[in-house]
């Protein structure tokens, strides 16, 4: 594993992290919750730890086409953000991953996805954490993957709800990125269209997915990087260096860095876009589950 382009150093905060990383192993409470977002409801999995009082909650924000546990692990029987959020509550950490609208359980049409769909309903489930008793007084990270990390970073500029934010693999420039995976053809005949006008494509895997044209539309004129300028607080980026969605790396990863202003790392793995899922567990166990409950650790204990 390579950790590269850490801006800042977090000194004796280490101490703190090394406690929160030699926590007991204990099991974790899953909870299925309900909340709304623009008059539709939100399905979420809220996972809790038992060994920690206040204990941080981390929002986990899934990725074009996903859903809350995300894709399969091979060899065993999670899903990448299913088995983080176990291993994050293993080290003391509360999560909640959700279901954008018109992904997994929540309710509305994956055809009437949009990115600002997506940062609305992240922004939801910011409030919908700090609006419960158990967690008012609880540290927010905001965890987003691929297009969840471009919604994640619209979400939490000037939101004084967040303390610390993870993007893994995020989407960097969306525009690039989606001519990739649906097709620059598609992309500007969406452009000449209605805003309400299916669009269907197919995908690099070979599935087809059908989106209105506002969908594209919003490719061109949202800036991920841009928003992030409007976080202040602790920033984690991970990306893979073998990543051909958001690509090219370590070019992508870097742009961040130049965009956020504070406390801020950038991490470069020797992976793909999913973590190497479809060849096993390894990646997530051993190099992005450590790595990231290490730096909420020491993040936390700093800001």
């Amino acid at each position: 594993m390579q950790s590269l382009f850490a801006k800042t150093t977090m000194g004796v905060a280490t101490l703190v992290a090394a406690a929160l990383m030699t926590l007991t192993t204990s099991s974790a409470a899953e909870t299925i919750v309900r909340f709304p977002s623009a008059g539709q409801e939100i399905v979420g999995t809220l996972e809790t730890t038992e060994t920690a009082t206040n204990a941080p909650i981390i929002l986990m924000l899934h990725g074009f086409t996903g859903s809350r546990d995300e894709l399969h692990v091979k060899d065993t029987e999670e899903g990448v953000f299913s088995r983080m959020a176990r291993q994050f509550a293993e080290r003391g950490f509360n999560s909640l991953r959700i279901d954008f609208r018109g992904s997994g359980d929540s309710a509305g049409d994956w055809a009437d996805t949009t990115f600002s769909s997506q940062i609305a309903d992240a922004a939801s489930a910011i409030d919908w954490i700090k609006s419960q008793d158990e967690f008012m007084d609880s540290r927010v990270v905001v965890l987003g993957w691929s297009q969840g990390g471009l919604a994640a970073a619209h979400a939490v500029q000037e939101n004084e709800l967040v303390d610390a934010v993870v993007l893994l693999a995020p989407v960097t420039h969306p525009l690039m990125t989606y001519s990739g995976l649906l097709g620059l053809d598609k992309v500007k005949a969406a452009l000449e269209e209605p805003a309400d006008t299916p669009i269907t494509a197919q995908l690099p895997w070979g599935a087809e997915t059908t989106l209105k044209a506002a969908f594209y539309q919003e490719m061109v004129r949202t800036f991920p990087v841009a928003a992030i300028s409007g976080y202040p607080g602790p920033l984690l980026v991970v990306m893979g260096d073998r990543d051909q969605v958001v690509a090219p790396q370590p070019y992508a990863g870097e742009a961040w860095m130049n965009y956020h202003h504070g406390d801020e790392k950038l991490i470069l793995l020797d992976t793909d876009h999913v973590w190497s899922a479809p060849e096993g567990p390894e990646v997530i166990d051993q190099q992005l589950v450590p790595e990231i409950t290490a730096w909420i650790g020491n993040a936390l204990a700093t800001d």
